[in-house]
């Protein structure tokens, strides 16, 4: 249990006999992520804060390409670590393709869950038929491509375009600087993981409370995935936040906790 637990450079603070809420980071990013937000709960909640691995202090010797070949590899750390903390009804709150991991988690066992929510989620990238998921199949071709050619060069340049708040540039330097962290292999494989992922089976067989959150001019994730995610999760909430871009847990924290607040309550 040790094991699993210094892998993914997993904390729990908070107060243990309360429900217990565990956030998720997306691609390029850590637990930091979560700084402006997780803290407001550890008064009257668990908190429990970790790292995919690879990123942040994770233990990055674990990468193992065939477990994160997909993302039901990261499900069952998220799994792992609930069961190694001894938590039950979590209430998992998932980033960008972290949502996924939470659905794939969730899906996997619901017992371990009282609810969902996902944050700037998309269950697949690229359109196909009447599905509009944002990116052109040659987007997301081009869009690797200079990831691997050059994946600093592509956090530099991709980064600020995510956060989506060009008035607020000190943002987009942070998750840039997020990105460079990271091992640009590991980076590579995730980034391909991620954005060639179908999860939109998995979206009706979700269970348990569902909330939404979605943001307006997300590049990302734009509206009509996150009503899709919605639409196809029976009896899911969702909330548009006046937050723009895809990390409204850094541009937008407060709004993001009075949502969470409401969902928990």
């Amino acid at each position: 249990m040790t094991d699993v637990l210094r892998r993914n450079n997993v904390s729990f603070v908070g107060d243990p006999t309360k429900p217990v809420l565990m956030f998720a980071h997306g691609f390029g990013c850590n637990q930091e992520t979560w700084n402006l937000v997780a803290p407001h709960f550890e008064a009257d909640h668990g908190v429990i804060l970790f790292d995919h691995v690879g990123a942040g202090g994770s233990d990055a010797s674990a990468y193992d390409r065939g477990k994160y070949d997909s993302l039901d590899g990261y499900a069952s750390d998220v799994l792992e670590i609930i069961d190694a903390l001894g938590v039950s009804d979590v209430i998992f709150v998932g980033h960008s393709v972290s949502a996924m991991i939470g659905v794939l988690a969730a899906n996997r066992d619901p017992s371990k869950f009282r609810g969902l929510v996902l944050v700037s989620p998309s269950p697949r990238y690229t359109d196909q038929g009447s599905y509009r998921g944002g990116f052109t199949q040659h987007d997301i071709e081009s869009l690797l491509e200079a990831l691997d050619a050059n994946y600093l060069g592509w956090s530099r340049d991709t980064a600020p375009l995510i956060m989506g708040n060009p008035d607020r540039p000190a943002l987009g330097g942070q998750l840039t600087d997020s990105f460079c962290r990271i091992d640009p292999e590991i980076a590579r494989h995730f980034a391909r993981v991620t954005f060639l992922s179908d999860n939109r089976a998995d979206l009706p067989f979700v269970s348990v409370p569902t909330l939404v959150l979605q943001c307006s001019s997300d590049v990302i994730a734009p509206l009509a995935v996150g009503q899709y995610v919605h639409a196809e999760i029976e009896g899911s909430r969702f909330t548009l936040l006046n937050a723009t871009g895809h990390v409204p847990i850094l541009s937008a924290p407060d709004e993001v906790v009075a949502e969470i607040r409401s969902f928990v309550a």
